[in-house]
């Protein structure tokens, strides 16, 4: 099957581009002899199987028809990064900045290798390369100069886009880690402790207290307000928010699980403080995997929350990981869940069931949306390319050539299905169709 579905995946990933991925990534190669087309080919199934020692031999022989062709030294910089060859990799994505400036992801390919290596003062210096592609690059800018102490160029940046975009939560936390040295605050950590000689069972004080030691990044005082707050108020969940982020940050797992408990089970503490909780949580997890079982119950806090879907952005942290059976296993419950059918979600647990080659669980869910969402071609294709899988060819051709009745504007999409259809001709033993199909995906790919 053979320019095979796990090729294809590369290619149906481009066409997901709303819902998947920002904006799907340019594929305008120019196909000037049959040899080329056979080795960029051959590049895309091996790099789709991650064999990308492999993809580099077949691009380097691209590169030896077309020696300045920018995509195919876009693609050479995509697989040395995923060989974690950081050298080749900026080498390659430089090399296609130069031939072709104006396309924005070969700059991308440039910051993803300063980013990883985190190479932060030239990260800046390509990422004002691809603000004026799209702005929003502004927000990363705003992140690297907080990690190069730029403090005060972040500032100007920070306000700027409080003015054009409105404030988001990040931005106003590096704000206040800026002005956490403010003329003001000593001043009013003195108040706050004498108010809490004068009551000490006034929960707020020390809050306001905390708050501004940790603005400080006074850990140690930070802590010490809060176990005096608990010995005060044994019940007192805020302590528990302080306790919990200190915990985490000392690597102490099961106490940093029991405060984080405390505080989403807490009606007092605001959601977008547990949502942060929880995501801090996550990033902990990542590092230390032997705690992801606690995610299941703190994931179970957040059944009624109307405004996230918690257990859905937890599967796409494990999709990030390529855990694709326990991104699986959130997906799940995120549909379970949810009162509405989310497309995404089950575009997203149909990726992951390709990914696992679970081909019979495919075919059902795509099926069934295709019920749903008659005209979103997409769940058409992923029904498709599960019946090939299963040998199911003739309801294959069935649903792929149903489904590009509602194909619109998608050429990547495009490709995928024409190539499906080759399969299934191929598979149904119509190699007249199949070679028909197959020949439409190379002219789509040649514009």
């Amino acid at each position: 099957m053979k320019k095979s579905a796990l090729y294809i995946l590369f290619l149906v990933l481009l066409s997901n581009s709303a819902s998947l991925l920002a904006q799907t990534e340019p594929e305008e190669i120019k196909l000037n002899s049959d040899k080329f087309t056979d080795y960029f080919f051959e590049s895309l199934k091996q790099k789709a199987i991650e064999n990308y020692d492999k993809a580099i031999v077949a691009l380097e022989q691209c590169l030896k028809i077309e020696p300045e062709n920018a995509t195919i030294h876009f693609e050479l910089g995509k697989n040395h990064l995923a060989l974690k060859d950081y050298r080749k990799a900026y080498s390659s994505f430089e090399h296609a900045t130069q031939i072709d400036p104006t396309n924005k992801w070969f700059w991308v390919g440039m910051y993803d290798v300063d980013y990883q290596t985190k190479d932060y003062v030239n990260a800046i210096k390509t990422i004002n390369k691809l603000i004026p592609f799209d702005t929003k690059f502004k927000e990363d800018l705003t992140s690297l100069y907080m990690s190069t102490s730029q403090f005060d160029k972040a500032l100007d940046l920070i306000n700027e886009l409080n003015e054009s975009s409105g404030k988001s939560e990040r931005r106003e936390s590096y704000k206040t880690q800026i002005l956490s040295q403010g003329k003001y605050q000593n001043a009013e950590i003195s108040n706050l402790i004498d108010q809490i000689k004068k009551y000490p069972k006034e929960e707020s004080n020390y809050i306001s207290l905390i708050y501004l030691y940790s603005k400080n990044n006074e850990t140690d005082k930070v802590l010490e307000t809060a176990r005096k707050l608990e010995t005060e108020l044994p019940t007192s969940e805020w302590a528990q928010v302080s306790l919990f982020k200190y915990h985490l940050e000392n690597n102490e797992g099961e106490k940093a699980i029991n405060a984080m408990n405390i505080a989403l089970a807490s009606g007092k503490i605001d959601s977008k403080i547990k949502h942060r909780i929880l995501n801090e949580f996550l990033i902990y997890v990542g590092a230390n995997p032997q705690f992801a079982y606690a995610l299941e119950k703190a994931t179970g806090y957040f059944d009624d929350d109307p405004e996230v879907n918690v257990a859905k952005e937890i599967g796409k942290f494990y999709q990030n990981k390529k855990q694709w059976y326990k991104a699986i296993g959130y997906y799940e419950k995120a549909i379970a869940k949810s009162t509405e059918i989310d497309i995404e979600t089950n575009l997203l647990l149909l990726q992951s069931y390709t990914e696992t080659k679970e081909f019979i669980k495919a075919a059902k869910k795509a099926s069934d949306m295709v019920d749903v969402f008659p005209a979103q071609p997409q769940f058409y294709y992923y029904s498709g390319l599960a019946y090939n899988q299963l040998g199911q060819f003739k309801r294959a051709t069935e649903m792929l050539e149903m489904g590009l009745d509602y194909l619109v504007d998608n050429k990547a999409l495009e490709i995928n299905f024409n190539i499906q259809l080759g399969e299934a001709y191929h598979g149904l033993g119509d190699e007249k169709k199949k070679d028909f199909y197959f020949t439409k995906a190379n002219q789509l790919l040649k514009q």
